[in-house]
């Protein structure tokens, strides 16, 4: 069996820059979908038996009509080409509010052919699949409240709630193994969610206890042949040479300045029992993020240091563009801004971040020594050093005093 996964489509995220006059859209909402345009074209190209979402549809759990069209537009493709599609509700579509509907409702409200919406853990059979000869466990993502409500968490802290959480769902994953999967057909777990193990964009190690952490050992499960991920933007497969594979694809275009060095991805895999066969699929056209900083260390030539921070002017072309420079105060005068946005005029974005610093230090009067002064002494040096208004000066004299004596007397 041929599947397609994907994942974290954020088809909104118009952080950087302008909107193209034709469509009115952000020009960086078109390369959203632009690469979710490539992704549904492969899924009919290459026929595919199912499509699994695996969450985040959008940035937020309240899209624009205009951005539900679009996203509307590339599943109703899948529909009509009768492709059975599963889309799993991540938790950037999920209200926190109990009752509310959530983003991807509107395809399960209409009832959409061939369009499975999982805002719920479930097990699913060939029935439930169209007869594919496949079974799914599916995890979407379940909010804290919702949580709280259904197993009466009230008052217990965070970490309480996703530990009581998580060991409530890996029974559930257990028991769907143990009783009620069919052993000759292949298996896929999806699931919305952290797992112990991985990595976030720019190599920031999973925290336990401060989000849903599903363990490593459910979903190495071997009883499993494919585990269809999405949560973490970083594409990556946390059982590298094993089965089954479990794969996070990443997201489908850069978000930020954090993914600058990801290339981005969908998975197609080929399924059977105890051996499935993985292709990554790198996306194209995907907007490059050039991220650069400097810190100078000498006043000449800054404006040619600046410019040398910066690649070529041929790799700048249509990037979103960051320059970070670390600088003294008092060079400020001496930064040629214009030339520096001049060389970049072929960047599609160009952000310029100053960083000035200045000197704290406390220097004493030539004529005084540190082991004569006060404490008091001291720290009156280091208010004029700081440039402390007079009246502030005097009332935090007063402060140090206090505190000065209590510690004496105690």
């Amino acid at each position: 069996m041929k599947l397609l996964h994907f994942a974290d489509a954020h088809i909104d995220m118009a952080t950087y820059g302008r909107r193209d006059p034709e469509s009115g859209l952000p020009l960086r909402v078109m390369d959203f979908l632009r690469s979710l345009d490539e992704i549904v074209g492969a899924a009919i190209a290459e026929n595919v038996d199912l499509v699994i979402f695996a969450g985040d549809a959008y940035k937020d759990r309240a899209p624009a009509p205009t951005y539900q069209r679009e996203w509307g537009k590339r599943i109703v493709r899948l529909s009509q080409a009768k492709i059975p599609t599963l889309l799993l509700v991540g938790n950037h579509d999920l209200s926190p509010a109990l009752g509310r509907a959530h983003a991807l409702s509107e395809f399960a409200t209409l009832q959409v052919p061939h369009v499975h919406v999982l805002d719920k853990p479930c097990f699913l059979t060939p029935d439930d699949l169209e007869g594919l000869p496949v079974q799914v466990l599916a995890l979407p993502w379940i909010s804290r409240s919702g949580m709280m409500a259904h197993l009466d968490l009230r008052g217990q802290a965070p970490a309480e709630i996703y530990a009581a959480l998580e060991e409530r769902l890996g029974d559930q994953v257990n028991y769907w193994l143990d009783e009620q999967v069919d052993p000759k057909l292949p298996t896929i777990l999806t699931a919305h969610a952290s797992v112990q193990g991985a990595k976030y964009g720019g190599e920031r190690t999973v925290m336990l206890g401060s989000d849903l952490v599903l363990p490593g050992s459910l979903v190495r499960d071997p009883r499993l042949d494919y585990v269809a991920l999405g949560h973490i933007h970083k594409p990556q497969n946390i059982n590298e040479g094993q089965h089954p594979p479990v794969i996070y694809p990443g997201s489908i275009e850069r978000v930020d300045f954090g993914e600058a060095g990801d290339d981005k991805f969908y998975i197609i895999a080929n399924i059977e029992k105890s051996a499935t066969d993985v292709e990554w699929r790198q996306l194209k056209s995907i907007r490059p993020f050039v991220d650069c900083a400097i810190s100078l260390e000498t006043p000449e030539n800054i404006n040619a240091q600046l410019r040398a921070a910066l690649p070529p002017v041929e790799q700048l072309e249509d990037a979103i563009v960051r320059l970070v420079m670390t600088y003294p105060r008092e060079w400020e005068a001496m930064i040629d801004e214009s030339t520096l946005r001049e060389y970049a005029a072929g960047a599609f974005e160009f952000h310029l971040i100053k960083r000035p610093q200045q000197e704290n230090r406390v220097r004493l009067p030539d004529d005084q020594n540190f082991g004569a002064l006060t404490a008091l002494e001291l720290l009156e040096i280091y208010w004029q050093a700081r440039h402390t208004e007079d009246r502030d000066t005097q009332e935090l004299q007063t402060l140090a005093v206090e505190i000065m004596q209590g510690e004496t007397s105690e």
